[in-house]
């Protein structure tokens, strides 16, 4: 998309439902009682601009241990369920991808939507894999950094705490997939009509050397 163009932005709010606010899936980094605030910044903005908003719910099938549709971990959060109209899209997926398994790439186009704004949780899961996707189904990604959240982890293949996955994964997402922006930084652009740059690839590999040879 060509810097003087003004972005057809959507709002894609992921899985901001009550698992992520208590228990062993608790954001950890930036804290839910920062990320929360931002993302009902970002909702309240690209509603007074008109902007078309998507919220999505994850579900793992009734009976399963998280994001049971019949429990009340699967409900929006409702500082989000108390801003949604009637003209927001709802949609459940069953995948990390917002776009998997679901009708959101049609909807998108049908409304000539080039650029989906991502905010929800989480970084290290269901952010990641809808950033990725978008590549292939067409659309321009922006992340906002402060309206998303990230969990410690640790398995065979090693262990990162929350800030360390949140941040590197920012990192690796702006280089190549995504436009990430904090969320005022984000408002701005969508009163100003601007779409916001990302980095690169050859550039965040330059800058990286750089930097490792300075240390």
């Amino acid at each position: 998309m060509n810097a003087m163009t003004t972005p057809r932005r959507a709002l894609v709010i992921i899985d901001v439902q009550q698992q992520y606010f208590d228990g062993l899936l608790e954001i950890q980094y930036p804290p839910h009682t920062e990320s929360l605030p931002k993302i009902v910044q970002a909702v309240d903005a690209a509603a007074a601009a008109g902007i078309p908003v998507v919220a999505v719910q994850h579900s793992s099938g009734s009976g399963a241990p998280v994001f049971d549709p019949d429990s009340p971990e699967f409900e929006l959060h409702p500082e989000i369920a108390g801003r949604a109209s009637a003209d927001w899209k709802h949609l459940t997926k069953s995948y990390g991808s917002v776009f998997a398994g679901t009708d959101l790439a049609e909807w998108l186009r049908e409304r000539e939507v080039d650029t989906v704004t991502l905010v929800g949780y989480m970084t290290n899961n269901c952010v990641l894999a809808s950033a990725v996707e978008a590549e292939y189904a067409g659309f321009a990604i922006e992340v906002l950094s402060d309206a998303t959240g990230a969990i410690h982890l640790t398995n065979d293949a090693g262990s990162a705490d929350a800030r360390t996955v949140h941040e590197t994964l920012m990192a690796l997402l702006n280089s190549n997939w995504a436009a990430v922006i904090d969320t005022s930084g984000w408002v701005a652009a969508v009163e100003a009509g601007t779409a916001v740059a990302g980095s690169d690839l050859g550039s965040s590999a330059a800058a990286g050397a750089e930097r490792n040879r300075a240390s």
